[in-house]
C-alpha cells in the first residue's frame, strides 16, 4: 500500500498548509486534477522506489493504481478497502528532488522538485468528438483519450535567518508551476508563490505571517466547451457545476499565525477571490475567517 502521488511531502506540506485556501492546502489543486486518485494522503494499492545519489538529491518513481469512484462514500470514505475491482489503470510518476543549503554559514535550506507523471485511465477529451469537432456543438462520441500526462516544478527556499533567534527562525519563499495535458484537465496549468515570515516580531519566535497568490487557467477545451454551451443558452449540463464560462481563477491569501501559548495557535486569515469558480461572470469576493488549533497532549 502507499499514499497519494504526487502529495507533498512533510516539510512542503507544513508549508502548503500554513495558508488555509483551497488552491494548494493539501497540494497544488492542478496536480490533484483527477478523479482517480485521491487528492489528500490515504490509502491506494501503490510501489514506490527512492534513492539518493548524494546527499542533497533524490530520485524516485512510482506505480498508483487508479480507482473508480475514489471520492464516492461506497468506495474511500468508510472504510479501509483491500480489494482492486475498482481499478481501472494506473498512473508512473518519475521526481527528483535537489536540498541545497546556501548561505556562508549553509544555513539557508531549499528544496527544489521537478516531475513528470503519465497516466494510462483512458478519458474524455474536453471539447473534441471523434470526428475532430466540437461534441457539444455538432454532437457524436465524445473522443477517448487513451492517457494524459502531467509536469510540475515546487520549491521553497529559506531567504534569510533572523539574528538572535531560533533556528527555525526566518523568511522562506514557496512557489511552483504545474501544467497537465489540456486535452483531458480541467485545470491546464496552475502557478503559485507565497512568502512566509516566521519569528519576525522579537520575544515571538512561534508566529508566522504569511502571504499567498496562485493562478489557475481552465483548459482551452473546457473553455470553449462551456462557451458554446452559453451561447446556446444551456445551462442544465455545464461541467464541474458551473453557471457560466470558466478562464482562470485567482486567490490573494494574508494571514497571521498567533502562538497564544504552548499546544495553542490562533489564526486570523483573509483571503480575496478573483473570478470565483474561474467564472469571469462572478464578482470577485472577499473572506475573513480564523482558524485556531488546540493540542491537548
Amino acid at each position: 500500500m502507499g499514499v497519494c502521488p504526487r502529495c507533498p511531502i512533510s516539510h512542503r506540506a507544513l508549508y502548503f498548509c500554513s495558508f488555509q485556501n483551497n488552491s494548494f492546502c493539501g497540494r497544488p489543486k492542478a496536480a490533484a486534477d483527477s478523479t482517480y486518485y485521491g487528492s489528500y494522503p490515504a490509502a491506494t494499492w501503490a510501489f514506490r522506489m527512492k534513492g539518493r545519489p548524494r546527499k542533497d538529491l533524490y530520485i524516485q518513481a512510482g506505480v498508483y493504481f487508479a480507482e473508480n469512484g475514489i471520492y464516492q462514500n461506497y468506495q474511500h470514505r468508510t472504510g479501509f478497502k483491500f480489494n482492486g475491482a475498482n481499478i481501472v489503470g494506473y498512473e508512473i510518476p518519475i521526481e527528483a528532488q535537489w536540498e541545497p543549503h546556501f548561505g556562508p554559514h549553509h544555513d539557508l535550506p531549499g528544496h527544489y522538485k521537478l516531475g513528470f507523471v503519465y497516466d494510462d485511465v483512458r478519458r474524455a477529451d474536453n471539447y473534441y468528438n471523434t470526428a475532430g469537432q466540437s461534441y457539444y456543438v455538432y454532437g457524436g462520441k465524445q473522443l477517448m483519450r487513451n492517457s494524459s500526462w502531467q509536469t510540475y516544478f515546487m520549491f521553497d527556499q529559506k531567504l534569510m535567518n533572523y539574528p538572535g533567534r531560533p533556528k527555525s527562525a526566518g523568511l522562506t519563499f514557496m512557489g511552483g508551476y504545474i501544467y497537465n495535458s489540456p486535452h483531458t484537465a480541467v485545470r491546464d496549468f496552475e502557478v503559485y508563490g507565497a512568502l512566509m515570515s516566521q519569528g519576525l516580531i522579537p520575544g515571538r519566535p512561534e508566529d508566522m505571517f504569511g502571504v499567498a497568490f496562485s493562478y489557475v487557467s481552465i483548459a482551452p477545451g473546457t473553455r470553449d466547451t462551456t462557451m458554446a454551451m452559453v451561447a446556446a443558452g444551456d445551462y442544465s449540463g455545464m461541467p464541474n457545476h458551473a453557471t457560466g464560462v470558466q478562464t482562470n481563477a485567482e486567490v490573494l491569501e494574508v494571514d497571521y499565525s498567533i502562538n497564544v501559548m504552548r499546544g495553542v495557535t490562533f489564526r486570523p486569515d483573509f483571503q480575496y477571490y478573483i473570478h470565483p469558480n474561474g467564472q469571469v461572470g462572478l464578482r470577485n469576493s472577499a473572506m475573513l475567517g480564523f482558524k485556531s488549533y488546540v493540542s491537548l497532549f
